[in-house]
């Protein structure tokens, strides 16, 4: 049985690779293979596995996150910041750092979704490829997406299997988090964009403010919503297992649904169609995953897979760290993340109670190379993704090799300095 269930899942994968734009349904169909496998066999069911709390803040995150798209208020405020820059490099940066800065509050997929028609609308007017500033877009929001608990699925993951809050991404256990070891890597990478975008010497013309804020409403919508996580992060109980993740998947869930209202009442538009097109199959995508990986660990093979790691590698900390980030950079770029961050988390902690390892040092590390190895590839993650089709529905030509040439790069300067600060700080 147990090769049954190893035989599915490492297919599953490989056609997700294949074929990402059925990652969904081969995803549900796995799903169902695999509870009937495992029910059967084991006489468990890995639909147990589903984290809703996890999907809850996917959900309601995202519900914010299109009605602020559709109120155009990040578009407005994006202009604002660049009309007052005078070169075209500071521009062309600025727009990263504002990208930056949304993704850690809003989905990147939606963050792209705001910036992008800013940013086409000034390389059109500077004349100027769209291409490096698109891509430089994506990889800007899933670099800082990762900083807090609601700006990428796999920091909600983080989450979900470790119990952490929305100030533990700052703070945890009294030592710099999260945030700083990203906030590092953005420091470090900047300097990529900023020598990328250099060749840019000539003056701006002038840019011409077109977006218009429909309502503000949905800026008060985010920020109660960070609001009643920081404070539900405070006042409720620490740990794997606390109330914080059911509160929060609560919550993001209710800002959701203001902004349905919102959505209904004030910008006169459709709620139904609200409900329409919001990313239903990457919500179905995570599910099927859940139950993935659930169904390998009932059948023992995470156990097994962390002894293995452990006979090859032996006990040394160091050597564990290092081919655990590695190894997440390496495959996320060619992978999606969500679902190898998902399948590592359980081997993680298996490797450091057998290692004798901290459970942080290695999940920390895996956040980090997951999340910045996905930038190397033009598929290694959904904005990316998302970022390149953009590009082909405005008839540019960019490649694969255009995206490596801007993401490499960019991805050594982002993973270097933070695999360092999180082994220094959480060793």
């Amino acid at each position: 049985m147990n090769i049954f269930v190893l035989l599915i899942f490492i297919f599953s994968y490989i056609l997700f690779v294949i074929f990402p734009s059925k990652r969904t349904i081969v995803a549900v169909i796995s799903a169902i293979v695999l509870t009937f496998l495992c029910v059967r066999g084991y006489h468990q069911s890995p639909l147990y596995g589903i984290d809703f709390n996890v999907i809850n803040i996917f959900i309601g995150t995202l519900l914010v996150s299109n009605l602020i798209v559709e109120s155009g208020i990040a578009e407005y405020i994006a202009e604002k910041i660049i009309q007052r820059v005078k070169s075209i490099k500071w521009i062309l940066l600025s727009l990263c750092i504002v990208t930056g800065f949304l993704s850690m509050f809003l989905e990147n997929v939606a963050t792209l979704i705001i910036v992008a028609p800013v940013a086409f609308q000034i390389a059109n007017k500077l004349r100027i490829n769209p291409a490096k500033l698109i891509f430089a877009l994506a990889i800007s929001s899933n670099l800082q997406g990762t900083a807090t608990l609601i700006g990428d699925p796999p920091s909600i993951l983080l989450a979900g299997a470790t119990g952490m809050n929305f100030l533990d991404f700052f703070i945890y256990r009294g030592r710099p988090s999260i945030f700083f070891a990203v906030e590092l890597a953005a420091i470090s990478s900047f300097f990529i964009l900023y020598l990328m975008f250099s060749i840019d010497k000539q003056q701006p013309t002038e840019i011409i403010l077109q977006a218009k804020v429909k309502s503000w409403l949905p800026l008060y919508i985010l920020c109660l919503k960070i609001l009643a996580l920081v404070l539900a992060s405070v006042f409720l109980p620490h740990g794997e297992g606390s109330p914080f993740l059911k509160t929060a998947g609560f919550i993001c869930l209710f800002c959701g649904v203001l902004s349905l209202l919102v959505k209904k009442f004030v910008l006169k538009t459709s709620i139904r169609q609200g409900i329409k097109e919001l990313d239903w199959e990457t919500a179905l995508f995570l599910s099927g995953v859940f139950v993935l990986v659930k169904s390998i660990e009932i059948a023992g093979l995470i156990d097994t897979f962390g002894r293995i790691l452990l006979d090859v590698v032996g006990k040394d900390k160091f050597l564990i760290y290092t081919l655990f980030v590695v190894a997440a950079v390496l495959v996320s770029g060619f992978v999606d993340n969500v679902p190898f961050f998902m399948t590592m988390i359980p081997i993680a902690k298996v490797v450091s109670h057998q290692a004798f390892v901290p459970v942080e040092l290695l999940l920390f590390g895996l956040l980090i190379g997951t999340t910045l190895g996905g930038n190397i590839t033009p598929t290694g993650a959904q904005a990316n993704i998302v970022a390149w089709g953009m590009l082909k529905r405005q008839g540019n030509d960019a490649t694969f090799i255009d995206f490596v040439k801007i993401g490499l790069p960019f991805t050594i300067a982002a993973v270097v300095p933070s695999y360092i600060f999180v082994w220094f700080i959480w060793r």
